[in-house]
This record gives structure tokens, sequence and C-alpha cells, in this order.
């Protein structure tokens, strides 16, 4: 039998903790139930985008009818900051929040969530990536990962990584029984130009009238 050096040994140390956390988590408070992926509508190395089923029922207006230009011009209204703790919330308020999509981000994934809107159903939503390499290609890939719904009159974005940087490989090179989890998703705050769009709706969350600021004139989809 080889040695087992001593990082190794420390990660086992780690996963069995991280194990039996979770199983005592499951003992206290059961299974958290998260929305699942029921089906890809489109794959390739820079999109990937996805239809995930609501785990409790919902009452989205899908499917949906956006061409990829009001999809394009939609997404270019939003910017983000990530949502910070005090202290580092003063610091953060001073700088400007950052456009969520460049142009060819925008032109990139418009298509195919277009494609995307159309598929899903009542209880379903469009999950979406948008890949880029990342700091070390062949360690991780800068990622924009979130997803995306419509209940008339509101569409609604979350964001769950904003370039973070996800590992390509499930499992460490050191030690092929350790896997590589990608990193928790971080909070975000959005803002939507012009403000007036960006409204809330009767359960409070924050959402853009769609349908109002693609009649208004203002919904023009060259680049900015």
């Amino acid at each position: 039998m080889g040695r087992i050096t001593r990082q190794a040994l420390w990660r086992h140390m780690v996963l069995w903790t991280c194990v039996a956390g979770w199983a005592v988590g499951l003992t206290l408070g059961g299974c958290a139930r998260l929305p699942y992926v029921t089906r890809t509508v489109h794959e390739d190395q820079r999109v990937v985008v996805k239809v995930q089923r609501e785990v409790e029922p919902t009452s989205y207006t899908h499917p949906v009818q956006l061409t990829s230009g009001e999809i394009a011009s939609l997404l270019r209204g939003f910017s983000i900051r990530e949502q910070q703790r005090l202290p580092l919330r003063w610091f953060a308020e001073e700088l400007p929040p950052k456009p969520l999509f460049r142009e060819d981000e925008l032109q990139a994934l418009a298509p195919h969530l277009e494609q995307g809107l159309q598929q899903v159903g009542p209880n379903e939503r469009t999950h979406f990536e948008l890949r880029s390499p990342g700091f070390n290609p062949e360690y991780g890939r800068d990622t924009i990962a979130g997803w995306m719904a419509v209940r008339d009159p509101y569409l609604y974005i979350t964001i769950e990584y904003f370039h973070t940087q996800i590992p390509v490989r499930k499992f460490d090179n050191y030690d092929s029984n350790y896997p590589l989890p990608p990193p928790t998703p971080k909070d975000y705050i959005l803002y939507f130009e012009p403000g007036r769009f960006w409204s809330t709706d009767e359960a409070k969350a924050r959402a853009v009238a769609y349908r109002q600021f693609l009649k208004s004139g203002e919904a023009g989809t060259a680049p900015r």
C-alpha cells in the first residue's frame, strides 16, 4: 500500500466532516428541495441553456414569445453588484454597478434564451450559463449563470454567478476521491435602467415590467 500523504489525509478528513454534517442536517431538518433540470435546450463551449422545473407549484405565464433582439434589449438594461455585509458594503456602494453582460455576451446568449422561453411551461424556468476561459483555463472557466422566468407583466432574473471561476474538472488531480464542487452562489443586487420599469410585484420580488419597457420606444437593440 502506498504512503498516504498528509495533504490527502487532510482532504479526506474534510470530506468526511462535510458528509457527517450533511447527514446531521438531513436528520434534523430534512433535505432541502431545489429546482431540477428536465431537459437541455442548447449546450456548447460558450452557452448552456436548460429547462428547470420548480419544486413548488408556480404560475409563470410560459411559454413566452420574445425575440432574441427583445431579450438582448432587456438584458442590456441590467447592471449588478455583489451583496456585501457591513463594513465592506460602505466601500462597495462607492463604486458604480457593473453591466451584467457585454455586447458580445448578449449576442451569444440571447438567441438560446429565446428558444428556452418558448419551451418552458408554467411550472418551469429557463436556466443559463455563459462561459469564457478562466484565469487558468485548465482549471476553471469564467461563468455567468442564473435563471429567467416570466409572470405577466413581469420578467424575473436571478444571478447565481457573476464572472465566477468554476472548476472544469470534477475531481482533484492529486486525489481522485476528492470532489471539486462549484463555489457557493453569491448574493447579488440587480439594477435596471430606465428605473421606472424596475418594479416590485405583489410578493415584493423585484422584476422588470417588460411589456411596458418594450413598448416604450426605449428598448433599442443597438449596442450601447
